[in-house]
Order: structure tokens, then C-alpha cells, then sequence
């Protein structure tokens, strides 16, 4: 078999033109159609690392503000707590000062009722004892008892200090109405030695009335004007009262 240089020349001149065709009517729009793709495809992909990139920035700023939301909280947190701690603090001092006042007045409300009862105490034990001594008293009394107290009166009032003495002297001026009080009645002579005894010490001229008074239990109680001089049993009781009740 020969070859044929005139087919194989147009076999080649109809391979060229298949190329041109296939480049002018085929490679070129799908060429095109490719680069509009791969340009698509590009912007698609700007877009997505766009989207990313602030996705990552609100990714960012979501963590840093929760960061600082969480410091915001602590930091609450802990104006709070110093709050309700400082709150706490004031209130147990508070309580603090309030249970020591309380415990003051019921020490004060205790100590109050104690010295009542003690003056009740000592105002019964004085009442009884003063009972009991005036019942005593009263059984010991007697014109026997009241002798031998008038004659103890003229004793004493012969041994009164001057101070004591000074006083009823002036009071008295020397002269006037004195009264002599005693349970039962005085003989002329227990009369005579009380009349002498004030002459004698107080200096008084004047005139001595002798009256009975059964309140005075036994004893005399002279009287001269403002001033008395009292030896009685009834005088010894209440001066015993007098200090029972400041004792109370």
C-alpha cells in the first residue's frame, strides 16, 4: 500500500480545523464557563473566610465579654458578701449590745428585787422583833421596874454631859411649867428625888407636873417645853425601832 501525501495533507487540514473549531466553538466557553465558576468559587470562599473571620472576632468578643462578665459577677459577688457581712457584723453588735443591756436591767431588776426583799426581810424581822420586845417589855413592866428606872433616870441625869445640859437650860430659862409622865403612879418620895434631880442639874425652879401615861410601859419621861428627857420603856423601843428601820 502507498502513501498518500494528499490524504494524509488533508487528513492533517481537517485535524487542524476540528482543533479550530473545538477552540473557537467549544474550549473557549467552557473555558469561560469554568473561570466564572473558579471566580463564583473564589468569591464564595472570600466570603465564607469573611463570615469566619468575624465569626472568630464575635467568637472573641463573646469570650472577652463573658471574661468580663464573669468579673463583673465576682466582683458583685464580692460588694455583696462584704455587704451582707458588714449587715451580718452591725446586726451581731447590735444583739451584742442589746443582750448586755438586757443582761444589766435584769441584773439591775434582780438586784432591785433582792434589796426589796432584803428591806421587806428586815422590815418583818424588825416588826416581829419589835412585837416580841414590846410583848417582853410589857410582861416586865411593872411598878418595881418603873422604881428602879427612876432611880437610874436620877443617875443618868446627874451624870449628863454639859452639852446636853446646856441646851435645856436655855430652852428653859430657868423657870416655868415642867411634866413629869411615868406608867404608875410615883410616891412622894420617887417625886422629890426627880424634882431635886432637875433643880439640882438643870438649874429649873419652876413647877413639876406629875401625870400617869400606861403607853410609857414603865419609866418617866420629863418634858420641858420643847426639850424631853425620856427613860421609858416605850422610849427605849422606839429608839430600837428607829434603828432597825435605818438599818432596813
Amino acid at each position: 500500500m502507498e502513501f498518500d501525501w494528499t490524504t494524509f495533507a488533508l487528513e492533517i487540514v481537517n485535524f487542524l480545523a476540528l482543533v479550530w473549531i473545538l477552540k473557537r466553538f467549544l474550549y473557549r466557553p467552557v473555558i469561560a464557563v469554568l473561570a466564572e465558576r473558579r471566580a463564583g468559587i473564589d468569591r464564595l470562599l472570600g466570603a465564607a473566610r469573611e463570615t469566619e473571620a468575624r465569626a472568630v472576632t464575635l467568637k472573641s468578643q463573646f469570650e472577652s465579654r463573658l471574661a468580663d462578665w464573669e468579673k463583673e459577677k465576682a466582683a458583685a459577688r464580692a460588694r455583696f458578701d462584704a455587704v451582707i457581712a458588714a449587715e451580718r457584723s452591725r446586726q451581731m453588735e447590735a444583739l451584742s449590745v442589746q443582750l448586755a443591756a438586757e443582761r444589766e436591767r435584769n441584773a439591775a431588776q434582780a438586784a432591785h428585787r433582792e434589796e426589796t426583799l432584803k428591806r421587806q426581810l428586815a422590815a418583818q424581822a424588825g416588826n416581829q422583833a419589835r412585837q416580841f420586845a414590846s410583848q417582853l417589855l410589857a410582861r416586865l413592866a411593872g411598878p418595881d421596874l418603873e422604881g428602879r428606872l427612876v432611880k437610874l433616870f436620877v443617875e443618868e441625869l446627874a451624870t449628863l454631859p454639859d452639852e446636853r445640859v446646856a441646851p435645856l437650860r436655855a430652852g428653859h430659862n430657868g423657870n416655868g411649867h415642867g411634866v413629869v409622865a411615868s406608867a404608875y403612879p410615883l410616891s412622894e418620895e420617887q417625886r422629890r428625888q426627880v424634882a431635886d434631880a432637875i433643880e439640882a442639874r438643870l438649874g429649873i425652879h419652876g413647877h413639876l407636873e406629875f401625870l400617869e401615861d400606861g403607853d410609857l410601859m414603865a419609866g418617866v419621861r420629863v418634858s420641858l417645853g420643847a426639850w424631853q428627857l425620856d427613860l421609858s420603856l416605850a422610849g427605849e423601843l422606839g429608839i430600837f425601832s428607829e434603828a432597825s428601820d435605818r438599818a432596813a
